[in-house]
């Protein structure tokens, strides 16, 4: 997103950058060793036998896809940030727009044309320099084919034409302004190895390793199920990392991962539950990082799975197209006892979709439009609107369907599992009988996009600029045809559509494009089809006598475990380097400062 520069914070260009971080590394050092301090594998796991550092992350679910066309889980997101460049990326402090790929920008008076210079320092992970020919492959193959753009289509959605003016400038063409041009999420590609690939719509990018990249860590192996390898690019323009490895290595089970933390087989673990973070917080060498949550936690209602040109399909249960019947199962769920029993405190009971973290787009409904826990209110809406008791105490539909609905969580999210359980009592006590279905985040999927569910658990990251997690429920997220989605929700709605438009127009005032993003959380609450429940805090532990430092984001306060760039695996000291004398290197305070 555009916005005013930080008075604080002058402008200067790239070079003006490194000198600025050479001059400041020993106050950001001294932050940075102070601040949540990261992981790498134990003694005995941290070195291998070629003496290479290697830090390894446990994760809870493999990568969907290593395609950046296709990625949309958060661990092959967090993949991407690695191995590939983006135009701009955000400083690891404050979260601002900060060049990337492109170290400097300009826009005309009338929003509609935008040209980067990309820099010349870059280059592919097999010597090839990085040009704007690149980028421009990379955004006109996503708006010319519908494969590419499955994961990140709606930032080019807008684009009129890419061109690449010479080596190092791209010009950009818009149909209308567009408030994301310095918030495109979208990782540039290499076109000498994707023009070669026929289908982008089915090609995962696990065949041929290393993968070619431009990020500060190449990908090298990826054992499906098991791990995924990431080796340091010697070569970035920002320099080297410190650890020479990164190994992600998948551990579903969230009690496994802890103790293998402790053992010192994993050097960081995320997503701890309050229990197990109270636990480790008196694990000697081991520390724990408790940030204020940029994910949210909640649910969707099937309102009816159907196509983008309304070819409907799936067997959702049909009184969920009634808006009363959604809005009433909202004032069943008390949000006050799941962040208690389930998050033990940690947590925020939550209503707008944007977390509380991104104060400019946060929103919360006002007393009038509240649905608020009470089961009262709820059984009367339901009574009211024909919705009977049977003799067993469940309710039938004016229609005669009885209100026996299927829920979907994931049995890798203890929060998810937890969370399931209280809404299975609570929907009993308004007359709705719940199957709950806790399964693998495959099958989970599976029955997403097959439409065959009525309650399904979801969460999103949410960016530091929302127009991505605000796309995924526009009309044009349905799915071209049954079997692939960018949405959750099946959630299609024009006065939303009309608002998504308006608030991408919006380039050059903040103030207003914020007051619309709070007008299409105020719908997707009223409807009741997107429902949040909470913003749980992030929760997670690294091995201190492995890292010597890492940066958070943002900073002081923030995450280690998916944030909006590469700064914490990038940044990382290895605890062995920091005693021998190494400080934090220049070059990972590349984010602190604005363009």
């Amino acid at each position: 997103m555009a916005r005013p520069q930080d008075p604080a914070r002058p402008a200067a260009g790239p070079q003006q950058h490194r000198t600025a971080r050479r001059t400041s590394a020993a106050v950001t050092a001294a932050v940075l060793t102070a601040a949540p301090v990261l992981p790498a594998a134990a003694p005995a796991a941290a070195e291998t036998a070629e003496g290479a550092d290697t830090l390894t992350i446990a994760a809870s679910q493999p990568a969907d896809s290593l395609s950046p066309f296709l990625a949309q889980r958060l661990i092959s997101t967090s993949i991407h940030r690695l191995a590939y460049d983006y135009l701009t990326n955000y400083d690891p402090e404050t979260n601002e727009p900060i060049p990337g790929l492109a170290e400097s920008w300009e826009t005309s008076d009338d929003g509609l044309t935008w040209t980067y210079t990309i820099r010349d320092d870059a280059v592919w992970h097999d010597g090839e320099p990085v040009t704007a020919e690149d980028v421009a492959w990379t955004y006109t193959t996503m708006m010319q084919d519908d494969g590419a753009a499955t994961a990140n289509g709606n930032f080019v959605a807008n684009f009129e034409s890419v061109e690449a003016v010479d080596d190092t400038a791209v010009r950009i063409e818009l149909d209308r302004p567009q408030a994301t041009m310095l918030a495109l999420d979208i990782p540039i590609v290499p076109e000498h190895i994707w023009k070669d690939v026929d289908d982008l719509g089915s090609f995962n990018n696990d065949q041929d390793f290393p993968i070619v990249g431009s990020g500060p860590f190449t990908i090298t192996g990826h054992k499906p199920n098991q791990s995924i390898t990431l080796e340091a690019n010697e070569d970035y323009w920002r320099g080297p990392p410190e650890f020479d490895r990164l190994v992600l290595r998948n551990m579903p089970e969230r009690d496994a991962q802890v103790e293998a933390l402790r053992a010192g087989e994993v050097s960081f673990v995320s997503g701890l539950t309050p229990a197990q973070a109270d636990a480790l917080k008196n694990t000697g060498n081991v520390t724990v990082n408790t940030a204020d949550g940029k994910r949210f936690q909640g649910f969707t209602i099937n309102p009816g799975a159907a196509t983008r040109d309304g070819e409907e399909f799936g067997d959702g249960h049909p009184a969920l197209t009634d808006r009363v019947l959604r809005r009433a199962i909202m004032r069943a769920i008390d949000k006050d006892e799941i962040v208690e029993s389930v998050y033990g405190g940690y947590a925020q009971a939550a209503d707008g979709y944007i977390p509380a973290r991104y104060d400019d787009h946060h929103w919360t409904p006002q007393d009038s439009q509240r649905l608020d826990f009470d089961p009262g209110a709820a059984n009367e809406m339901l009574d009211e609107a024909g919705y009977e008791r049977g003799d067993d105490g469940v309710r039938v539909s004016p229609d005669g369907d009885r209100l026996e609905l299927r829920m979907h969580v994931h049995n890798d999210r203890p929060d998810y599992v937890a969370m399931g359980r209280l809404l299975v009592e609570r929907l009993a006590d308004i007359g709705i009988e719940v199957d709950n279905r806790t399964v693998d985040p495959g099958v989970l999927s599976d029955s997403l996009y097959a439409g065959e569910y009525d309650l399904i658990f979801t969460g999103w990251s949410v960016n530091p600029d929302p127009d991505y997690v605000l796309g995924i429920h526009t009309c044009g997220a349905l799915p071209t045809e049954p079997g692939t989605m960018r949405s959750d929700s099946y959630f299609c709605n024009e006065d939303y559509d009309r608002l998504y438009d308006k608030q991408l127009a919006a380039y050059d005032d903040p103030q207003a494009r914020a007051g619309t993003v709070k007008r299409m959380q105020r719908i997707l609450y009223e409807e009741a089809v997107v429902n949040v429940l909470t913003y749980a805090d992030t929760l997670e532990a690294y091995r201190s006598d492995q890292i010597a430092s890492i940066q958070v984001q943002p900073d002081p306060g923030g995450n280690i475990w998916g944030q909006d760039g590469h700064w914490s695996w990038s940044s990382a000291v290895p605890a062995a380097d920091a005693q021998a004398g190494a400080g934090v290197p220049a070059w990972a305070l590349a984010g602190l400062g604005v363009a």
